[in-house]
């Protein structure tokens, strides 16, 4: 069931929670660990669902990754490999591969995803939360689609992503345009 609620100005805060174990336990495996989605968005309306970004040099560390997240509770789902592929994209698929991790049982919902540095689905959820972060009426129009869509069609979750999905492309193109007219770059840490 989708379910949108009103901003929470705790979520940075448990952005820190969740983060804080995984920094001790992953450490120079991680290149950096960011809050990305609506929950990092201030303001934004959101599913209660913290998520988190965690980039490392290549897939290569998979197996790794799988025991020492595991040694936290958390658990791979093998069956999320890649991320929605924006329309007109002229690189290879593997450019949006990814892993995924299921949080323990006893923690706050959470969305761990691993996704390799320089890959454009790394930089993608960063830039797009920036540029909502500069931009209040693209966050409220994308906030209020969000509701639309959760209010209509509650169960459904395909029906929410697939309009979800090309909305959010709708807005990276423009926060591509954006951050080549500020010169915006990823921070070199995370938040």
């Amino acid at each position: 069931m989708i379910t949108i609620v009103p901003y929470d100005a705790s979520w940075p805060e448990a952005f820190v929670a969740v983060a804080r174990p995984l920094h001790a336990v992953l450490g120079e495996l991680a290149l950096r660990i960011d809050h990305i989605g609506s929950t990092s968005v201030p303001g934004l309306a959101a599913k209660d669902i913290i998520d988190v970004q965690v980039t490392v040099e290549d897939f290569t560390c998979t197996p790794q990754l799988v025991t020492v997240l595991g040694s936290l509770g958390y658990t791979q789902v093998p069956e999320y490999t890649r991320d929605h592929l924006p329309p007109l994209y002229q690189g290879p698929d593997t450019d949006w591969e990814k892993r995924y991790f299921q949080p323990p049982a006893n923690q706050r919902p959470t969305h761990l995803h691993i996704r390799a540095l320089g890959r454009p689905n790394q930089r993608y959820p960063i830039l797009f939360r920036d540029y909502l972060r500069a931009h209040p009426m693209a966050s409220a129009a994308y906030a209020q689609i969000k509701i639309n869509l959760s209010q209509r069609h509650p169960d459904d979750v395909d029906f929410y992503y697939d309009i979800k999905d090309p909305l959010c492309d709708i807005v990276i193109d423009a926060a591509e345009d954006w951050a080549r007219a500020t010169s915006w770059q990823m921070a070199l840490s995370p938040e």
